[in-house]
């Protein structure tokens, strides 16, 4: 029997609590609604409220996570998992440009090239996933609420960047459940960061979020009208963040220690860790303070480097630079100008350094970044209240997101043709009619690509499937519906259905790698830089394909129909005969214009012989019928 929880000092019924959660790269936190306004929840024994992502592993690999286990990264610095973050949903090639920043060791899945964590005791080595390392930290998040609130919480919203893809998307909902939570909606960070700072601002307008967080960069242009936040665009990197401020320090340093002691810190795991808390440290610091010293013990030797602001602010301004093409990026995605935009958000700890602050305002028009929230706590707040519309106390927010790149298939010729256009709103289901282009084809390949370019060889493959077994017809008779739907959670899921048969196949597209920051701008730079000449090579492989099929149907009729073909005169046949030789010698170039023009010659050369043709199956048709039938 069900049961319907009550609560007993109102003696109403009980709504189940719903947390919201950001899973960050360096931090995590969880929060809810508190009346109308979101707040974070606390540790209640410690006064925390942030949970460092680090899980330390004991000798008996028990996980503790959080402050205690950063405090033992340079200690046990190959016992420590940080940044599992970016390890998530991916393979272990994936991830090799990420090794020479880890200090523990990660290792390849020999069954599904999944990438492992390896911690060892010295004596024995166990092995855990991303998802896992993932899990405990939901898990520890969990922890802290349930003893908040003095009873369990079971539900969740939690956030991702807008860049993860459908493989790290589930990943995440996977850690979750493995934490006990089961995961009601995954939402991007900057949209949770728009739904906490929505609460507080009813005049409508445009706003641009910026979020540097500890592993990732988002930009995502918003529109607030009437209380609705449509998403216009969003653009990023999944490879830039606070971790990147961190290691262009530590390098800096690194050379400074290898030039004043000859000692390169790179060779000792736990100099290497200290130094990276160090400039951690340092960097927090400089953010209210001109000056700092870092100090390191190095083998016994002392070092000390004073440091100041506007020396860090030089190190780290490659780093900040990377920011400025996606921000523009977005911006042309959304048709809008610096100037448009009415108000900038601040998001992730990284942006409270003051040259980012600086180096915003400058990109947006000169305009003040708007900060009022903890941008390190936004994600969080804006999750509570994602998990508050789904519970039904809060109805009168509406956020709209979009996918950001196209979605479609491959079809004849190997010509990608969009379904769901990239800055789609989601979710949104979307339904295309295609055709076989042979005779007798008995199966269907739909190949799911994701990207901007016209040929398919140029995008992102998402999966295959295979639509039949089907009766073999000719060529065009066959009617298949390919249907692609996103959910709320961004997972895209593919059906197929033959419409004579009713035969479906369908797939959820989970891809088994993910996006580098690399194919990022690729997809989304070379589809603008490369667009006259994609349309080119598209418009001439679409002619090649009608001219084949042209050809095809005409040596099919000579063979077939050869009675009636015998029939014409004998310039009729010449000439078909001789456009048919001219169009496959064009077939064997690349000159599209003559090619199209000997198709549409081929198509008027043999009209008569078509209608012949025609004129004969009609005949033979209706003498198969008695007189009565063709009456009725």
């Amino acid at each position: 029997m069900a049961t319907i929880p009550i609560d007993i000092r109102t003696g109403t019924i009980k709504k189940e609590r719903i947390i919201g959660i950001d899973l960050g790269t360096t931090n995590s936190l969880v929060a809810y609604m508190h009346g109308d306004h979101p707040a974070i929840i606390f540790n209640k024994h410690t006064g925390e409220r942030i949970v460092p992502s680090l899980v330390y592993f004991s000798d008996d690999f028990t996980p503790i996570v959080g402050s205690s286990a950063k405090e033992l990264l340079s200690e046990h610095p190959d016992r420590v998992v940080y940044s599992v973050k970016r390890l998530m949903g991916k393979t272990f090639a994936d991830i090799k440009e990420e090794l020479p920043r880890l200090s523990y060791r990660v290792s390849e899945s020999e069954s599904d090239r999944v990438c492992k964590i390896e911690i060892s005791n010295g004596k024995e080595t166990r092995f855990f996933t991303p998802v896992e390392i993932s899990a405990m930290i939901l898990r520890e998040l969990k922890r802290w609420a349930d003893d908040y609130f003095e009873e369990p919480v079971t539900k969740a919203v939690i956030t991702v960047p807008a860049y993860f893809n459908d493989a790290q998307r589930q990943a995440t909902k996977d850690a979750g459940k493995l934490a006990g939570l089961e995961v009601l909606r995954i939402i991007n960070e900057p949209t949770a960061a728009a739904l906490a700072y929505g609460l507080d601002k009813s005049k409508d307008g445009t706003i641009a979020v910026y979020d540097l967080g500890g592993g990732t960069f988002d930009i995502s242009i918003l529109k607030l009208e009437d209380g609705i936040f449509d998403v216009l665009s969003t653009n990023g990197d999944t490879h830039l963040g606070g971790d990147d401020l961190d290691q262009a320090l530590l390098v800096k340093i690194a050379q400074d220690i290898q030039a004043r002691l000859g000692f390169d810190i790179f060779t000792n795991p736990h100099i290497k860790q200290r130094l990276r808390i160090e400039c951690e440290r340092a960097k927090r610091e400089l953010t209210d303070k001109e000056v700092t010293t870092i100090h390191l013990d190095v083998c016994g030797q002392n070092f000390e480097r004073v440091l100041s602001r506007q020396e860090f602010e030089e190190i780290i301004a490659p780093v900040i630079a990377r920011t400025k093409s996606p921000c523009l990026k977005a911006l042309k995605d959304a048709a809008l100008s610096p100037h448009d935009i009415d108000a900038v958000v601040l998001v992730g700890g990284s942006t409270r350094i003051p040259y980012v602050k600086k180096f915003v305002s400058e990109i947006f028009g000169g305009k003040k970044p708007f900060d009022s929230l903890n941008p390190e706590e936004v994600v969080a707040l804006g999750a509570a209240v994602q998990a508050s519309v789904i519970s039904g106390d809060t109805d009168d927010v509406l956020l709209l997101d979009i996918t950001p790149l196209s979605l479609g298939i491959e079809t004849v010729g190997g010509v990608f043709v969009p379904i769901i256009p990239r800055n789609t709103k989601v979710p949104i289901k979307v339904t295309q009619e295609f055709t076989t282009s042979v005779d007798n084809q008995t199966g269907i390949e739909i190949h799911i690509l994701q990207g901007e370019r016209e040929l398919a060889k140029d995008n992102r493959s998402l999966g295959k499937f295979t639509l039949g077994p089907l009766p073999p017809l000719p060529a065009g008779m066959h009617r298949i519906l390919v249907t692609f739907a996103i959910d709320a959670d961004g997972v895209l899921t593919v059906s197929a259905q033959d419409k004579r048969t009713g035969k479906t196949q369908a797939m959820s597209v989970k891809p088994t790698y993910g996006l580098t920051d690399e194919e990022v701008e690729k997809m989304l730079l070379e589809g603008f830089t490369h667009a006259k000449d994609d349309v080119e090579q598209r418009l001439l492989i679409e002619a090649k394909v009608e001219a084949r099929s042209i050809v095809a149907a005409i040596e099919k009729q000579l063979t077939h129909e050869a009675e009636i073909f015998a029939q014409l005169s004998k310039d009729e046949q010449d000439a078909i005969h001789a456009v048919l030789a001219e169009l496959k010698q064009a077939l064997e170039h690349d000159n599209r214009q003559l090619i199209v023009e000997l198709t549409e010659k081929a198509n008027a050369v043999t009209l008569h012989f078509a209608q012949e043709v025609m004129n004969a199956a009609v005949a033979r048709a209706l003498k198969q019928k008695s007189v009565n039938e063709v009456a009725q």
